[in-house]
């Protein structure tokens, strides 16, 4: 049913936006791990809505509650169940549009799917199923730390308005320091004033998202269908508002000659390295030991507060304001998701390699 995401750390999630709670079930997490509960909250923290960034008013504590899996916070090997509890949700937003499908929204697909759809803020085709996601990436970022993998994401654009991408992987402190999450802080600054007259005229706006995974050894990813970037790219397009993938290069690549596009390479006593790391620090499908780059666009929030053409139910063109509490962007509190989604996708990859020694 597309509920689950994982191989050997596999990932199932439940619930729905205005359900009684959101969740999930971790299987495959190493035993033994002590995990930082503290620091797992603060993870999942980041991902809730800010002022600064116009996000939604919608305010959820968020409080993460372990069922099973854990005995004094150290992990038993067997599966880790989690929950939190939906105590702000306002389903009365949605009863006018129980009968249209909003425009670039699920609404229609599912209906047409399952003959069935929960109008309730979109139901489990709502970003907050995505708190799960970021729960289970918590506990796979902190085994990662363990064994030196850094993970760390950046805004680089909203709304067409570029920022400088820095050389070296921006600290994670400097990152979350910008109300935008963004590492340079004078388009940071651009960023914002174009968030605040979006907001005023009831639009939205989308944006382009920058993951560096750093200390990553050679040999994660498989030669054929599961290549370390396909991997990555069904995790990241999985992301609600999700519209495209690129690493290393990316699209830019398409434009490059031959000669260009294989990087001249370095003297290094670390191991492979290229001066401009064109690949992404993937090879073949495979991680080369370079720093891996990515980064992920995102489309501009589908609901607006503007009065809007939509489909009804039976067929006819009908005018509706969508209203509710709702992001300008949901760029900035993106970046946590891509983060876990990365952090599910490469312990999944570590565990493999285990296997195969």
């Amino acid at each position: 049913m597309g509920n689950s995401f994982g191989k050997y750390l596999k990932l199932t999630t439940f619930g729905e936006s205005h359900g009684r709670a959101i969740g999930g079930v971790l299987e495959g997490f190493p035993a033994g791990f002590q995990v930082d509960l503290a620091q797992l909250q603060h993870f999942v923290n980041r991902r809730r809505p800010t002022t600064q960034s116009h996000s939604t008013s919608r305010s959820e504590l968020d409080q993460v509650e372990i069922l099973s899996g854990m005995l004094d916070g150290q992990t038993l090997g067997t599966p880790i169940g989690f929950y939190m509890l939906n105590k702000d949700a306002q389903s009365a937003d949605y009863e006018s549009l129980k009968d249209v499908y909003r425009p670039s929204h699920a609404d229609f697909t599912w209906q047409q799917k399952y003959g069935i759809r929960d109008a309730r803020g979109g139901g489990r085709s709502s970003a907050r199923e995505t708190l799960s996601r970021v729960v289970a990436g918590g506990l796979a970022l902190q085994y990662l730390h363990s064994l030196g993998i850094q993970i760390v994401a950046s805004v680089i654009s909203i709304g067409g308005i570029p920022s400088e991408i820095p050389q070296t992987p921006p600290d994670l402190a400097q990152v979350d320091s910008d109300a935008l999450r963004c590492a340079d802080s004078v388009a940071s600054a651009k960023m914002q004033q174009l968030i605040h007259e979006t907001a005023l005229n009831k639009d939205s706006l989308g944006g382009v998202i920058h993951c560096w995974v750093t200390n990553l050894t050679c040999g994660l990813g498989e030669p054929v269908f599961d290549k370390l970037q396909s991997r990555l790219a069904a995790a990241m397009l999985s992301i609600n508002a999700a519209k495209g993938f690129s690493y290393g290069a990316g699209f830019q690549s398409s434009a490059m000659t031959g000669s260009q596009h294989n990087d001249v390479p370095l003297e290094s006593k670390l191991g492979f390295k290229t001066e401009n790391n064109l690949a992404g620090g993937i090879l073949g499908g495979i991680s080369n030991g370079e720093t891996l780059t990515f980064e992920v666009a995102f489309k501009p929030v589908a609901s607006i507060g503007q009065s809007q053409k939509m489909h009804s139910v039976d067929g006819q063109i009908v005018e509706r304001t969508i209203v509710g509490r709702h992001d300008v962007t949901v760029v900035p509190r993106a970046v946590p998701i891509v983060e876990a989604m990365t952090a599910l996708t490469i312990l999944d990859f570590v565990l493999l390699q285990k296997i195969n020694k």
